[in-house]
């Protein structure tokens, strides 16, 4: 007869996630490491490459945008499954499949000499990035993390922004002195040679927990054990579900859209040095609003949060596209950016609260996928109104209008929590 409170295994260990020396914090550097890579590479980096393969090889723009987008559509596919990839593979694997795909997609895009080759290259990268975004860092980091999640995955993340920070000029800066071939074979090289070893040290089994996770103290009986492919159906029946899964796909529509155009919207009123300033402003204030709202959105209503964080971003684009002022338009590049990591970050968080810890790594696999695959078509739908209306005023008036019906759509909450 087992003891009802018998004491860990030799296999559990009493998890202290508060201490600095537990055991998950390394993990996060690690994440944090992998983060940079991945969005200096699959994320910032398609503005380099789009202009790099227009220069070198003289192609249109909508050639290069098409397959942009044929990247992001088939990684949103390829990011369904990463929590049963976590599952079969483990973490550790799966970092670094991801990023020697990412590495190899990297270095044959600077290779290419005909458009059906940077569609190979391109499908590396979507398989590097599923391996290694969002779904793969949240998965990873929740073995490792229940109660500070929400801090270690606002840290890690942090790395999103430094690859937008870091790697775009460092890319931009070797490629003005080695060549685009060179550089991005270079930008491989570094990519594996740090990541890798990094992963190999850090990165081993999760630990066993020896208590279950907060969501589970319930006094109802716990629900039977769900396939993976019962969590998907539950969730698509769920309030809960689609009040977070709608309003952040149409939050990131506007916030990717805006942020592909950004440079073209300042760069016919300040010039593109000073339009890069801002731009680099808003990188940065998304770091500083990562960080302080790590340390804060354990303990608040994340659902209440994403709703100020939208109306923020909404007032700052109405200001923006109703003022030609250089100091108002960095104010507002900073007030819009100060949400840019939170809106990525927040779907996980609520989704940990609103659900059962079994289905985490499922549901944060799939509300990641629908997010991608719809804001996938934001720099277009963009681009187009922008032609279509002359101006970037309905677009921003657009995305704006987005912004605050999301608002108020994530402020609907279904039971919690949900037993899927």
């Amino acid at each position: 007869m087992n003891a009802p409170h018998a004491g860990p295994t030799a296999d559990e260990k009493i998890i202290d996630e508060t201490s600095i020396r537990y055991e998950g914090w390394p993990i996060v550097g690690v994440c944090f490491l992998v983060a940079t890579f991945a969005w200096a590479a699959g994320f910032y980096g398609q503005g380099v490459y789009l202009a790099e393969l227009q220069r070198v090889h003289g192609w249109p723009a909508s050639l290069i945008s098409t397959a942009t987008t044929c990247y992001y559509l088939f990684s949103a596919v390829l990011v369904v499954f990463v929590s049963e990839a976590i599952r079969t593979l483990g973490p550790r694997r799966l970092l670094i499949m991801g990023i020697i795909a990412i590495a190899a997609g990297t270095a044959l895009v600077g290779q290419v000499t005909s458009p059906w080759q940077l569609y190979v290259a391109y499908a590396l990268i979507a398989f590097g990035w599923a391996g290694t975004s969002l779904a793969a860092i949240n998965n990873t980091l929740g073995l490792w993390f229940d109660k500070k999640r929400g801090m270690a995955i606002s840290l890690a993340l942090n790395g999103a922004s430094c690859g937008g920070i870091l790697g775009v000029p460092l890319l931009v800066g070797a490629i003005g002195k080695f060549g685009f071939p060179a550089t991005s074979i270079g930008a491989a090289l570094v990519i594996v040679i740090v990541a890798i070893p990094a992963i190999l040290i850090w990165v081993g089994r999760p630990p066993k927990r020896t208590l279950p996770p907060a969501d589970a103290f319930a006094t109802a009986p716990a629900p039977a054990v769900q396939s993976i492919a019962q969590m998907r159906r539950a969730a698509f029946g769920s309030l809960s579900f689609w009040t977070i899964t709608v309003p952040f796909a149409m939050l990131l529509i506007a916030q990717v859209g805006f942020i592909v155009h950004q440079i073209s919207f300042l760069d016919p009123i300040m010039g593109r040095e000073r339009a890069s300033i801002a731009v680099a402003l808003m990188t940065v204030m998304a770091v500083v609003g990562r960080v302080l709202f790590g340390f804060v959105v354990d303990r608040m209503d994340q659902r209440k949060a994403a709703a100020v964080s939208a109306i923020s971003q909404a007032v700052a684009l109405i200001v923006m596209v109703n003022t030609r002022n250089e100091v108002t338009l960095f104010t507002a590049s900073a007030v819009f950016g100060f949400s840019v990591g939170n809106m990525i970050t927040l779907p996980t968080l609520i989704v940990q609260r609103e659900f059962s810890a079994a289905a985490f790594g499922v549901l944060v696999s799939l509300v990641t996928a629908i997010c991608q695959f719809t804001y996938a078509f934001g720099p277009g739908i963009i681009g187009l109104l922008r032609d279509v209306f002359g101006s970037y005023v309905v677009p921003f008036y657009a995305c704006a209008a987005l912004q605050m019906i999301a608002a108020a759509i994530v402020l609907v909450r279904g039971k919690a929590p949900q037993a899927v």
